[in-house]
């Protein structure tokens, strides 16, 4: 990271802006090697100093179909976003709060997608719901298995 000054390592900080997120982007490669990303919402479990993320999605689409080729992303999250307004265009900055990273995404089925949709309601509404087999049915459930992140922040 080429400011130091800004990362963050803690872990409990990191939690706190994963928390404060509600949008996940999720890049992947299209059929030509291209960079493909998606806005998603996401639950999320933070276990073991690791976390793993959780979007649901349509059970097919062009999404899930470059997944199935090759399961390898990126993703990033911000939050904490305003502007550093100043005299002259050159003092301007923004302030905000960020984790990036990369894993794996893959589809998952039975207890752990039902964990999976009661984590992102949580995560997105604030309460706890559990789910049926035959609610699940209708949606497809990632989780994206983290194998590298960072954060950073540019703070008051």
């Amino acid at each position: 990271m080429r400011r130091n000054d800004r990362e963050i390592t803690d872990s409990r900080e990191i939690l706190s802006i994963v928390n404060e997120c509600k949008v996940i982007r999720l890049a992947m490669l299209d059929e030509q090697g291209l960079p493909y990303i998606i806005p998603l919402n996401f639950g999320y479990r933070f276990a073991d100093g690791v976390f793993t993320f959780y979007c649901h999605s349509a059970r097919e689409g062009h999404k899930l179909e470059l997944l199935r080729r090759d399961p390898r992303v990126s993703f990033e999250m911000d939050c904490r976003g305003e502007l550093q307004s100043a005299d002259h265009a050159c003092g301007y900055g923004y302030y905000y709060a960020s984790v990036i990273g990369s894993g794996t995404a893959e589809l998952i089925e039975g207890a752990e997608k039902l964990d999976a949709l009661s984590a992102l309601m949580r995560h997105m509404a604030g309460r706890e719901d559990t789910f049926t087999e035959e609610q699940a049915r209708g949606v497809a459930v990632l989780a994206i298995r983290v194998r590298s992140l960072s954060a950073k922040a540019k703070k008051h």
